[in-house]
């Protein structure tokens, strides 16, 4: 069984930074692509950033530029950098882990929440 454990988020102004991480209990980075998402009062919850076990990057268009996707294979941790935060980035934070390799599934974190004051 793994888990994913997110932490990081917290209240932060306009235009302030944050760093979200998810500590995985087992090394999958090999086997999962890794993704972040989020998930606003009332809305769906939408992909901000993936990484491929391959190390390709996708990010949706509304934080590219300004949101990086990492991650350390010798910690199990899976990092998102957000700069330049919009109160619109106002949401909680779920880490991602899709198994590639069969049978496929998906684990999740717990989640965290980013606040973003304006």
């Amino acid at each position: 069984q793994v888990q994913l454990v997110e932490s990081g988020g917290g209240l932060v102004q306009v235009g302030g930074t944050l760093r979200l991480s998810c500590a995985a209990s087992v090394s999958i980075f090999s086997v999962a692509d890794m993704g972040w998402y989020r998930q606003a009062p009332g809305k769906q919850r939408e992909l901000v950033a993936r990484l491929t076990t391959g190390g390709t990057t996708n990010y949706a268009d509304s934080v590219k530029g300004r949101f990086t996707i990492s991650r350390d294979n010798a910690k199990n941790t899976l990092y998102l950098q957000m700069n330049s935060l919009k109160p619109e980035d106002t949401a909680v934070y779920y880490c991602n882990a899709h198994v590639v390799l069969f049978p496929r599934r998906d684990y999740w974190g717990q989640g965290t929440q980013v606040t973003v004051s304006s």
